[in-house]
């Protein structure tokens, strides 16, 4: 007898699909999108500077910036050292030049208080700027020095090189600050040695005597010149020094530093 055929019926639901094996995909964020440095927010930045159309042309081109935010403006170092303290941002960027309080003052401020600047990290901009002033800035815990004619684009690298934790000079980014400083305080130095005010050689040493106390016959009798031209000499220096008076004369020579000669 033959048994009756068995018959399994299908676990399937009709109308479905088996569920596929595959992992569902993720799709990844394109790296063409602005990543903001990595922050989850804007740079959180404040403008010090005491012409209003200054301020408010650079805050137009900051926040023009998909990842920069201005988040207050002040007018003078008092204003800019308060709002530093109690809004803390990002970066301050900090007018050397301001009327009643400069920026270097501001800085001053914010280094001499408990924690220096803290977490914000000053930038200075200024029209122009001598190398005693950057290495004074430096030193007082600037991380940036800008020139106010540079153009848009190194304005914003600068931001972003301190934002990451390196120095900004003029027109370059600097790793190695300490180096740096040496380097910048070794040419002031030898520029201030070689700082003559114009003066000829000639000059120079005719200064060089009346620092050594000779007077004019005794200079003209050293140098195998006549007083006329000693007195002709004279007052061309006093002319190019702006002094009146031997004396005058000496003491310029000396706090100036001028590279005198030995007069034995």
């Amino acid at each position: 007898m033959d048994r009756p055929s068995t018959y399994k019926p299908s676990m399937d639901k009709p109308g479905t699909d088996k569920p596929s094996t595959d992992k569902p995909s993720i799709d990844k964020p394109s790296m063409d999108k602005p990543s903001m440095d990595k922050r989850s927010h804007p740079i959180r930045i404040v403008i010090a500077d005491d012409h209003p159309i200054f301020r408010d042309g650079l805050r137009r081109l900051l926040e023009s910036e998909g990842d920069m935010k201005v988040v207050g403006e002040a007018c003078d170092g008092l204003e800019a050292v308060k709002m530093a303290t109690q809004i803390k941002p990002d970066i301050l960027l900090l007018d050397l030049a301001m009327p009643h309080h400069t920026g270097l003052d501001a800085l001053r401020d914010l280094n001499t208080r408990a924690g220096g600047a803290g977490p914000v990290r000053i930038i200075l901009l200024t029209a122009a700027a001598e190398k005693k002033q950057v290495v004074e800035a430096l030193q007082l815990g600037a991380r940036g020095v800008v020139l106010k004619d540079s153009a848009t684009q190194l304005l914003l690298k600068s931001i972003h090189v301190v934002m990451a934790g390196e120095y900004w000079v003029g027109r370059e980014s600097v790793s190695n600050l300490v180096q740096y400083l040496r380097n910048l305080m070794q040419s002031t130095n030898e520029e201030t040695k070689q700082k003559k005010f114009g003066l000829t050689p000639r000059e120079l040493e005719i200064v060089s005597a009346v620092v050594a106390g000779y007077a004019n016959r005794e200079i003209a009798e050293y140098f195998k010149i006549s007083e006329d031209t000693v007195k002709h000499h004279l007052s061309n220096i006093f002319d190019k020094l702006g002094v009146s008076t031997r004396l005058e004369l000496a003491l310029f020579a000396v706090n100036q530093g001028l590279p005198l000669k030995t007069i034995v």
